[in-house]
């Protein structure tokens, strides 16, 4: 199993409460904190969330917590499961704009909420 790193930043915003929890980030991968991602329905496992995508992962989900490289093998980390973020620190796969990853968190209903700051 690899280890991940934290690198903080200025991601988080506002006084939402925070909240993480332990995901596996499918192999093939070498994300940065602020990815979103999304659910592979069949294995459990999450991948950077594309809106082409066609496995469940089209669908952002998370936010990865900190840089996790899985490119040699499946990695444990955390990501965010309740957070307010910067739009503009949020990595974001193809076809996604902040405004359609707010959607699919309200859609949701999930705590997590995206920000334009001016």
């Amino acid at each position: 199993m690899a280890e991940a790193t934290f690198s903080p930043n200025d991601l988080l915003v506002s006084d939402v409460p925070v909240a993480t929890r332990n995901i596996t980030l499918v192999s093939g991968q070498n994300l940065k904190r602020g990815a979103v991602i999304g659910n592979i329905t069949a294995s459990d496992k999450y991948t950077l969330s594309a809106s082409a995508s066609a496995d469940g992962s089209q669908t952002p989900d998370l936010v990865l917590a900190i840089d996790c490289d899985a490119s040699a093998g499946d990695v444990v980390t955390a990501a965010y499961a309740s957070a307010a973020f910067d739009s503009t620190k949020l990595i974001l796969g193809a076809g996604h704009t902040p405004a359609t990853v707010e959607a699919a968190f309200r859609k949701k209903s999930a705590p997590l909420y995206v920000r334009v700051l001016k």
